[in-house]
């Protein structure tokens, strides 16, 4: 009864360190102009479990692509990332972002303009916020742009997921990435 119980004790200290190590799975959503190539660069990395595409930072519940497209709703076209930060962290996600498209380009990305089309970074708690303020400033002293950096830090806010037809584009069409 003795080695019963001990046997218990050991194996539930070993799942308590277990399922403590078994960090939970984080989220982040970028706008970097058209969601297709976006999610198709995220969905690359290691340590990304899912990428969802949709709108952000507008005014209309459950907008339509044809709304948003019109660029009255205010949402941006953009990028819920799912990741494991055991494996990559929040600051690697955002290094991609800058650079996966121009953060420099006010509602424009290539050859799509409008505010749906915006560069904007969505922040969970004040530790993001620093992360990205931080990444910002960085990169304007830096000189690696031209410009300053014009990308939106915004909390987040509701995600609205794109029609079905705009998940997984990219792996729908076998294309490997956007061309911008």
């Amino acid at each position: 009864m003795i080695k019963i119980k001990l046997y218990l004790v050991v194996f539930i200290s070993m799942m308590g360190l277990v399922m403590a190590n078994d960090t939970e799975n984080k989220k982040a959503v970028f706008a970097a102009g058209c969601f297709w190539g976006v999610e198709s660069t995220f969905q690359q990395m290691d340590g990304v479990k899912s990428t969802t595409v949709g709108y952000i930072g507008g005014k209309v519940k459950n907008p339509s692509y044809e709304l948003v497209c019109t660029g009255i709703t205010g949402h941006a076209e953009a990028v819920e990332v799912e990741y494991n930060p055991n494996v990559v962290s929040f600051e690697k996600l955002l290094d991609t972002f800058f650079q996966l498209h121009d953060p420099t380009t006010l509602n424009r990305q290539g050859p799509d303009v409008g505010t749906q089309y915006r560069s904007a970074a969505y922040f969970s708690d004040d530790e993001e916020k620093k992360i990205i303020e931080s990444k910002v400033n960085t990169l304007n002293e830096s000189g690696k742009f031209k410009s300053k950096i014009v990308t939106e830090i915004e909390a987040l806010s509701e995600f609205y997921n794109a029609e079905d037809y705009h998940q997984d584009y990219y792996k729908k069409r076998g294309i490997d990435g956007c061309a911008i």
